[in-house]
């Protein structure tokens, strides 16, 4: 069910538009309003799919209507009813924000299809608000410590800037997670988050994979192709493991923060990106350029600021309630009910020496859940969580 609200101060076109729909599809709800402040005064009663709506009216015009609507429902979606004379008007209001505009009186065939577009932009919107939620579930930071609850803060104060970020632990700490905070809590959500993991990637192909190649800069370039940089252009690209780049490509990271240009392998083209830099490594980089592996400018061009993630053997106090967190996230991915833990059992779990950090701890609660008993005991954990 979709439902629609038409703004319209002339009764015989509320009606034309209302008759229209109604007969369209049993699918739609049809509301009415007969001035732009009525109209706003359902909208905050009201949730809608659409709204049609008339631009010069008493009272309040339509252009206003759209506007305050936009403050207080930005996803719902408007077209705009345009007399000869508001032609420039309407045009004007797709700027601000309106999903399209139909002239009086309404052509049939393009009212109906103009309605239908707007409806499954609207499905879209919803679905993506949806996606981005379970994905920030995915990616949810547990714990209440001391050393968490700072990282947290940082991540508030830091995200809605472009600034770099240098994010430091061992393996298996979350680093990674922190990257996709920033992330989404930036402006730059909505578009590309770009994970490169450098250590990963042969050195001979870093530069490819970071920058693109055009055809035959290399034996195996057969075509031209965009390199994460120009993926990730206007969104984020989270450089994991950096400390393992090679120089040259460590140059090239450093011409592309400063310059904010890239150039593909094999070209001398300039190629502008606008991209925020998310950087993590496990190692210790001032040792790095102490042993000549890696550049001190470029250090200090991603260490704008810097989160050091703390090891799980240092923040015990989580173990708790990553444990339920865990329980919760694997009973939901392989479709069975949620095990509790004993005490004890907890107790024995805050009491090991987790050098493999939170992705340990998950492997230990999966295993546990899978092969202890209804509800997991000190027993099980001795038995099944031997390092």
């Amino acid at each position: 069910m979709s439902k629609i609200l038409v703004i319209e101060d002339e009764a015989a076109i509320r009606r034309v538009l209302v008759k229209i729909l109604s007969e369209e599809s049993e699918a739609y709800q049809l509301s009415e309003a007969e001035d732009g402040s009525k109209g706003i005064e359902v909208l905050k009663k009201e949730d809608f799919d659409l709204v049609l709506c008339d631009i010069k009216m008493p009272k309040m015009d339509g252009v206003e209507v759209l506007e305050a609507a936009k403050k207080l429902k930005p996803e719902i979606p408007f077209i705009m009813i345009s007399g000869h004379g508001d032609l420039d008007t309407a045009v004007n209001t797709m700027r601000l924000g309106a999903f399209d505009y139909i002239s009086k009186p309404p052509d049939l065939n393009r009212l109906l299809t103009t309605v239908r577009n707007a409806l499954d932009r609207k499905e879209l919107v919803v679905e993506n608000k949806i996606l981005k939620k379970k994905v920030s579930k995915n990616y949810e930071m547990v714990g209440n410590s001391e050393a968490i609850e700072t990282i947290k803060g940082m991540i508030e104060k830091v995200a809605p800037t472009d600034a770099r970020v240098l994010i430091t632990g061992s393996n298996g700490t979350g680093k990674e997670l922190v990257a996709h905070w920033l992330h989404q809590k930036s402006p730059r959500s909505s578009a590309p988050f770009i994970e490169v993991n450098c250590a990963a990637i042969p050195s001979e192909l870093i530069e490819s994979e970071l920058f693109g190649h055009v055809k035959g800069a290399f034996t195996s370039a057969v075509k031209d192709r965009a390199g994460k940089f120009e993926a990730a252009n206007k969104g984020t690209i989270f450089l994991d493991e950096i400390g393992d780049m090679s120089m040259s490509a460590q140059a090239k990271v450093l011409r592309a923060l400063q310059e904010n240009k890239i150039s593909r392998v094999g070209s001398d083209k300039d190629i502008k990106v606008d991209v925020r830099v998310l950087a993590a490594t496990n190692k210790d980089l001032k040792k790095e350029i102490a042993e000549g592996n890696f550049r001190e400018d470029l250090y200090h061009r991603l260490a704008v600021i810097l989160i050091k993630v703390p090891a799980l053997n240092d923040r015990r106090d989580d173990i708790p309630l990553l444990i339920s967190h865990f329980s919760q996230k694997i009973a939901s991915e392989q479709g069975t009910g949620v095990k509790s833990f004993s005490q004890k059992a907890v107790a024995l779990l805050q009491s090991y020496d987790w050098t493999g950090n939170i992705r340990e701890l998950r492997n230990v609660v999966e295993r546990l859940i899978i092969l202890g008993g209804k509800e997991v005991s000190e027993e099980d954990v001795k038995l099944f969580a031997s390092k």
